[in-house]
């Protein structure tokens, strides 16, 4: 009997997600296209307004005030909004369908060193997670890998592909290590006191971490195939980053000294509650901070109320390079991290400041600013048209979406579902 319910379980699943699969990614730009009026959030601080942005074979061409002199197809942004795509990074999206149906997890693999497995292989392109966060504007994101102590490398997507192939705009760009903790929860079910106390295998997990790196590092005989060490090479040639999961003051020091003196070139802080204690160190160290998401409670019972609130702006007032990772938000939540970055508006944080949070600021901090996260000259045509402010969930509404200068669908089975049940009650 519980082989044919399992049978049944994958079934519907397959049905279901088959019924339900993502929109038909958008065609190759093939004229020149001319956004006409409106305000621009160029994701970099400015605003311009009623201005025109010009793109052509999917990069943009000519940005700026008033009018433009080129010809093409006009499409009318007067009284709306225009922002660069929003990022999500360090994210398991398309690697979890439904956390109860274990086939459609492959956001972790067995083994605690595993720094060889690629996430990207398991992206999947037409999931109807990705496909509800693009009407909100997030159109790119960082897959990346979870469970053990290194869990693996990550990959830069964008929302818009038919497959994996074709989703990866930076491969395999970083390695993602879960730091241990220095203190440690009793598990009351197993008879342990409740509330913390000090980890005594601490210093043996870090141990342990340094002497993989070492052994890394010293990993020159390619004869020998060690794929998790040949993985780690790009650490120490500067081609990728350690992203590393560390929440307190003493454990984020360690985590990036570690780094440092181990010969890893570049390192991002994934979390940092805590890291608004030591910003002159991140700042020395040229360490920039992901932080959790800002709808949250303080995890300390002498934090203040608002702490997770303010915290980007304490961070970006200091001068560290700060983005929006939406930690402990599920997949699905990630649509609303344009709304976590509204939320640090609230805290008096300039509204172009927080826009950087999940915009320009991630991009630098992914290696991406080249090309996405700020609308520049040069740069990739992703980006989407607002009724409204993009950060306030009352107001955005997208009317157009761009990536890399295809226009996409801002359907999912979620807006299909509005419009059917508004029908039926006379909405539409």
């Amino acid at each position: 009997m519980k082989i044919i319910y399992n049978i049944l379980t994958a079934f519907v699943f397959m049905a279901a997600t088959t019924l339900v699969a993502q929109q038909t990614p958008g065609d190759k730009q093939s004229e020149v296209l001319i956004v006409n009026g409106g305000t621009y959030h160029l994701g970099n601080g400015s605003v311009i307004d009623n201005g025109h942005l010009v793109f052509e074979d999917g990069k943009i061409i000519e940005i700026g005030e008033g009018a433009t002199r080129r010809m093409g197809k006009m499409i009318d942004a007067t009284g709306k909004h225009i922002y660069p795509g929003f990022i999500a990074p360090a994210k398991s999206l398309g690697l979890i369908e439904v956390e109860a149906v274990r086939a459609s997890d492959d956001e972790d693999e067995l083994g605690e060193y595993i720094p060889n497995i690629r996430s990207i292989i398991a992206y999947n392109a037409e999931s109807k997670v990705i496909e509800s966060l693009r009407p909100n504007g997030v159109l790119l994101g960082q897959i990346a890998p979870q469970g053990g102590r290194i869990s693996g490398s990550s990959t830069i997507v964008q929302f818009d592909a038919w497959n994996w192939e074709d989703a990866a705009i930076k491969t395999d760009d970083g390695i993602h290590l879960h730091w241990p903790s220095s203190f440690r929860r009793g598990r009351w079910w197993a008879g342990e006191p409740r509330g913390y106390s000090p980890n005594k295998k601490y210093g043996e997990q870090v141990s342990e971490i340094k002497n993989y790196f070492a052994s890394s590092k010293a990993y020159t005989d390619t004869s020998v195939a060690n794929e998790a060490y040949k993985a780690m090479q790009g650490l120490f040639n500067g081609d990728k980053k350690l992203y590393i999961y560390s929440d307190s003051e003493k454990e984020i020091i360690d985590a990036v000294t570690t780094a440092k003196e181990s010969g890893v070139k570049s390192v991002v802080i994934i979390g940092g509650y805590e890291a608004h204690k030591i910003t002159d160190f991140l700042i020395a160290q040229q360490v920039p901070v992901l932080i959790q998401h800002t709808h949250n409670l303080p995890k300390m019972a002498d934090d203040d109320y608002d702490f997770p609130y303010k915290l980007p702006k304490l961070l970006s007032d200091a001068g560290v390079l700060v983005g929006l990772q939406n930690a402990d938000a599920s997949n699905f939540q990630t649509r609303n991290l344009p709304f976590y970055a509204g939320q640090v508006v609230g805290q008096g944080m300039d509204k172009e400041t927080a826009l950087q949070l999940i915009t320009g600021n991630t991009a630098k901090i992914l290696g991406i600013d080249d090309a996405y996260g700020t609308l520049e000259v040069g740069k990739s045509a992703t980006f989407f048209i607002s009724e409204g402010d993009a950060l306030d969930m009352r107001t955005n509404v997208l009317t157009d979406a761009f990536i890399d200068g295809r226009a996409i669908s801002l359907e999912s089975h979620q807006t299909e579902l509005w419009h059917r049940y508004a029908k039926k009650y006379g909405q539409e």
